[in-house]
């Protein structure tokens, strides 16, 4: 029963994730949970377990008395993950693009197809592909408490790649972008890599702080 239940918590866990990320579930707003499970068809069980590890993302806020709401997009948050960012993840790539055996440039390519096939698809998808690919850049450094933090903060960065790819051209140039990425991490020139990534990450908050005033 438990390895039922646990399959359930998963699925569930994906569901509600990709609805929190694409915008489908309203912001600050009580999760109907009963609603929420009989749409879902499983128990409470599972539900509670979803929402739990999604409140551990931080995609989820928990009140006494109100339950779980989905956590609004906010440019206090987008300035602090996107400058944890810039401190950390350029010169881990950079560090890791000199460390690459040969299977982990292979994910790396791999991570760069998956989220080229995603693009213009489902925004989830590319949120998720985003992440494994700048995760990619990263993991054959060795360094797994960076690698941790860097998957972490990229986890909460997902909604605000969703509302930064929305206006139109900002696929192309993040394809662009993401191509220039690899060719150096390939070429394991981490001079370049880092220049790069840095120019990414910052070009994404300065977009997202337009985005933000404009609202």
């Amino acid at each position: 029963m438990s390895i039922v239940i646990r399959t359930l918590s998963e699925r569930v866990f994906e569901i509600v994730r990709e609805r929190i990320v694409t915008g489908q579930l309203a912001t600050d707003t009580p999760l109907r949970q009963d609603a929420l499970a009989a749409e879902l068809g499983v128990s409470k069980i599972p539900l509670r377990e979803a929402l739990g590890r999604l409140q551990q993302e931080g995609l989820l806020t928990s009140q006494a008395n109100r339950g779980y709401m989905v956590r609004a997009l906010s440019t206090d948050q987008a300035e602090e993950i996107y400058a944890l960012r810039l401190a950390i993840e350029p010169a881990a790539a950079a560090h890791a693009a000199a460390c690459a055996d040969p299977p982990a440039r292979d994910a790396a390519v791999q991570a760069f197809e998956r989220l080229d096939r995603a693009a213009g698809s489902n925004l989830a998808a590319v949120a998720i592909s985003n992440r494994e690919f700048h995760v990619a850049l990263v993991r054959p450094g060795g360094r797994l408490l960076t690698t941790q933090l860097i998957e972490r903060l990229s986890i909460l960065a997902e909604r605000y790649v969703v509302a930064h790819l929305a206006p139109a051209g900002r696929e192309t140039r993040a394809h662009q972008e993401h191509r220039a990425l690899l060719d150096a991490f390939l070429a394991r020139d981490g001079a370049a890599l880092e220049t790069l990534l840095a120019g990414h990450i910052g070009a994404t908050l300065a977009d997202l702080r337009e985005q933000f005033a404009a609202r």
